[in-house]
C-alpha cells in the first residue's frame, strides 16, 4: 500500500502542533530576513529537531524521535518518503533510536514537520537542552528475561515530558532509557536517568515489580557510571521520581558553562549523597503541583506491563554462537539473526541495515514486510531493526522478503554489525570519517572470515564526545588528529574491554593508537585472537583480562601505529570517503551555545 502524501498533506494536524509548526516556519522567514537574532533562533531551531551541518548554509539536519524504537507501517513508509524528496535518499538510524535526514533545506523543514506530524512522529526536542527521544529495550515485552514489558513506561514519559514546561530550557539535554531486566539490553546505566525493572520480595513470600532508577551517568569525554538513586521504586512512584530528577536538574545544573552542564557534573560538584538527597525532597513536596503525575499512568492501564515470561533459547541481549560455517544462508541468518524465548514462544528476527543507513525503498518494503506478517517492528540501539511477534513458520517466508530488501544478512549485532556516528561526514564536530572507518572494518572482517564472531562489538566516534558509544563497546575507536612527517593524518584511539550489562558498567581502556587506515587490521587482529583463544562460553571481557588487559593487547599492536611518508603511501595523509589531503576542521558545537 503505497502513502498518499497529498491526502496526508491535507489531513488536519492538531490545533497545539499545527501552530508551533507555523510559529516556526514564521521564524524561519524572520531569521533568512535578518530579523531574528542567530542565538534566539538556533534554540527554536533545535527545540524542533533541527541541526546545522558542517557544510553550513541551509543545509540542516532532521532528527526524529521514535520513543522506544518502536514504528509503524505508515510512519516507515513516510520516512521513505521524505528520505527521497528531501533528503539523500536515505536515512541514518542513531543509537538512540531515532532516525536522522541529512542536507534538508532549512526553508523545507516546517513541511516536513507537518509530514511527520501527520503519521504520529514529531522531531520536536530531539536536540537542545530538553528530554531527548525516550529510548528503551527493542526486545520489550518479547523479553524472556524481563521483570515488566518496558514499553509503555517509555511511552508514558515521553508523554509526560514532551512539550512539558520544566523541560524546554534545561541547563542541558537529558537522556533516558528504560531496561526491563537487569541484562540492561536498553543501556540505562550511562544515562542521565535510567530505569531498570526489578522485583523485590514481600513479606508474604510474593514478589512485587518496581524499578531500580540510576541517575547522573553519561559518556562524552569524561565518561561517568550512572549511580543508584534508590534501590527500588515503586511503580506508582516512578514518574513522580523521574519527574523529581528532571527538577532537581533544572534547579542546580550549570547555566554558564554547557561544558560542565550536564547531570553528570552535578556528582562532582555536589556529591552522590546530598544529590539524592535533593532529589527525595523535591518528590516529597512534588504532590502539591498541580501536574502532579499521581497513580499509574494511562498508557501503562491501556496497554498493560506484564513480562514476557522466562527461559530462552538466546541471550536476550541477541548473543548466539559463534560458529555459522558450514551452513547456507538462510540457516546462518537463522542462528545469527534470530531470538526466541522458549517459555511464552516469542519469536524475533533481525534486519540489517548497515552502517545504520536505510533507502527510501528499504523503508517501504519493512512497512510492506510489517503488514503482510503482522509483526512489530522496532529499531535497536544498534542501529538496526528487529520484528516481532513471529511465529516459527513465518521465517522461511521472512529470509527472502528480508533478502530482497537487502537487510538479511547474518550477523546483525555480531562482530560485522559496526555502530558509527556520522561523523566528518556531516557533523560539526567530528574530525574523522567514522562511517568510512565503520565500512572498512566491515569489509576486513569480512574477508578475514571474522564477521560472523558473536560476543564482540565494535564502537567508533569521530570525535571525543562518544555519540558513537565507543566507550562501552568490547573494542571502541575514537577518531582524533595525528601528526606525522610535517602533515596531520586521521587517526585513531583504541580502546577495549567496555561493557554494559546486568546494571554494572565498565568503561573500555585505552590499548593503542592507530592511523585510520590501520585500524581495520587492528580489529582483525584482536577479533581474531579471540575467536582462537577463547574459551567455552568466555566473554570478550574474560578472554581480555585473560591475555593481560587492554594495555598488554595493545602492544601487541604496536606495529600499526606507524605512519609510512606522504610520499610512500599517501593515503594514510586522505581520510576515508575523501579525495584530498586531511584537515582537521571543527566547526561550532550547537549543543554548547
Amino acid at each position: 500500500m503505497a502513502i498518499n502524501l497529498d491526502e496526508l498533506r491535507a489531513r488536519p494536524l492538531d490545533p497545539e502542533t499545527a501552530e508551533e509548526i507555523d510559529r516556526f516556519e514564521a521564524a524561519i522567514e524572520e531569521y533568512l530576513a535578518g530579523d531574528l537574532p542567530e542565538d534566539v533562533f538556533r534554540v527554536m531551531r533545535l527545540n524542533q529537531g533541527v541541526y546545522g551541518q558542517r557544510q553550513g548554509g541551509t543545509n540542516q539536519m532532521v532528527r526524529v524521535k521514535i520513543p522506544h524504537g518502536r514504528v509503524t507501517p505508515d510512519q516507515l513508509e513516510m520516512l521513505g518518503s521524505i528520505s527521497e524528496l528531501y533528503s539523500r535518499g536515505w536515512a541514518h538510524l542513531t543509537t538512540r533510536q531515532n532516525a536522522q535526514f541529512h542536507f534538508v533545506e532549512l526553508r523545507q523543514t516546517p513541511e516536513v514537520l507537518r509530514l511527520l506530524a501527520s503519521v504520529g512522529l514529531t522531531s520536536r526536542e530531539a536536540c537542545g537542552d530538553t528530554v531527548r527521544n525516550v529510548a528503551g529495550c527493542h526486545l520489550a515485552g518479547a523479553c524472556p528475561y524481563e521483570v515488566l514489558d518496558i514499553t509503555a513506561w517509555a511511552q508514558a514519559t515521553t508523554d509526560l515530558f514532551l512539550r512539558n514546561p520544566i523541560t524546554q530550557r534545561m541547563p542541558r539535554k537529558i537522556k533516558i532509557n528504560f531496561s526491563g531486566c537487569a541484562t540492561d539490553c536498553g543501556q540505562a546505566m550511562f544515562n542521565d536517568v535510567g530505569v531498570i525493572a526489578v522485583a523485590r520480595p514481600r513479606a508474604d513470600g510474593s514478589t512485587e515489580a518496581g524499578f531500580k532508577i540510576v541517575m547522573a551517568g553519561g559518556l562524552g569525554a569524561n565518561p561517568h557510571p550512572a549511580l543508584a538513586l534508590e534501590e527500588f521504586t515503586s511503580r506508582e512512584e516512578l514518574l513522580p521520581t523521574i519527574e523529581a530528577i528532571l527538577r532537581t536538574f533544572d534547579h542546580y545544573g550549570n547555566r554558564d558553562n554547557k561544558l560542565r552542564a550536564r547531570m553528570k557534573w552535578l556528582v562532582d560538584t555536589m556529591g552522590i549523597d546530598e544529590l539524592r538527597e535533593r532529589v527525595f525532597k523535591e518528590r516529597k513536596f512534588l504532590r502539591a503541583s498541580a501536574t502532579y503525575p499521581d497513580g499509574l499512568p494511562t498508557a501503562v492501564l491501556d496497554a498493560g506491563d506484564a513480562p514476557a515470561g522466562m527461559g530462552t533459547q538466546v541471550a536476550a541481549d541477541g548473543g548466539v554462537p559463534v560458529e555459522l560455517s558450514g551452513l547456507d544462508e538462510a540457516r546462518r541468518w537463522g542462528v545469527a539473526n534470530v531470538v526466541r524465548g522458549r517459555a511464552n514462544g516469542t519469536v524475533s528476527a533481525y534486519a540489517h541495515a548497515k552502517l545504520g543507513d536505510i533507502t527510501g525503498e528499504q523503508f517501504r518494503q519493512l512497512a510492506d514486510i510489517q503488514r503482510d506478517f503482522g509483526v512489530e517492528v522496532r529499531i535497536t540501539n544498534r542501529q538496526n531493526f528487529v520484528l516481532r511477534g513471529l511465529s516459527e513458520d513465518q521465517l522461511t517466508d521472512l529470509h527472502p522478503r528480508l533478502a530482497a530488501a537487502d537487510m538479511h544478512r547474518p550477523g546483525a549485532e555480531l562482530a560485522r554489525d559496526v555502530v558509527s556516528c556520522p561523523g566528518a561526514d556531516t557533523c560539526n564536530l567530528a574530525v574523522t570519517q567514522s562511517r568510512g572507518l565503520a565500512a572498512d572494518i566491515d569489509r576486513a572482517l569480512d574477508e578475514a572470515g571474522l564477521a560472523e564472531i558473536g560476543g564482540v562489538r565494535v564502537n567508533i566516534s569521530g570525535c571525543t564526545n562518544s555519540c558513537g558509544q565507543h566507550h562501552i563497546a568490547d573494542i571502541g575507536f575514537m577518531g582524533f588528529e595525528r601528526r606525522a612527517h610535517g602533515r596531520a593524518a586521521p587517526g585513531y584511539q583504541m580502546l577495549l574491554g567496555g561493557q554494559v550489562g546486568q546494571m554494572e558498567i565498565t568503561f573500555g581502556q585505552k590499548a593503542t593508537k592507530v592511523p585510520a587506515k590501520t585500524a581495520s587490521e587492528a580489529v582483525v587482529r584482536v577479533v581474531g585472537r579471540f575467536a582462537g583463544e577463547r574459551e567455552a562460553g568466555e566473554t570478550f571481557a574474560d578472554w581480555l583480562a585473560r591475555a593481560g588487559g587492554a594495555e598488554a593487547v595493545g602492544r601487541t599492536l604496536a606495529d600499526l601505529d606507524e605512519f609510512p611518508t606522504p610520499q610512500d603511501q599517501p593515503d594514510f595523509y586522505v581520510d576515508f570517503d575523501e579525495t584530498g589531503p586531511y584537515v582537521s576542521q571543527v566547526g561550532e558545537s550547537e549543543c554548547a551555545t
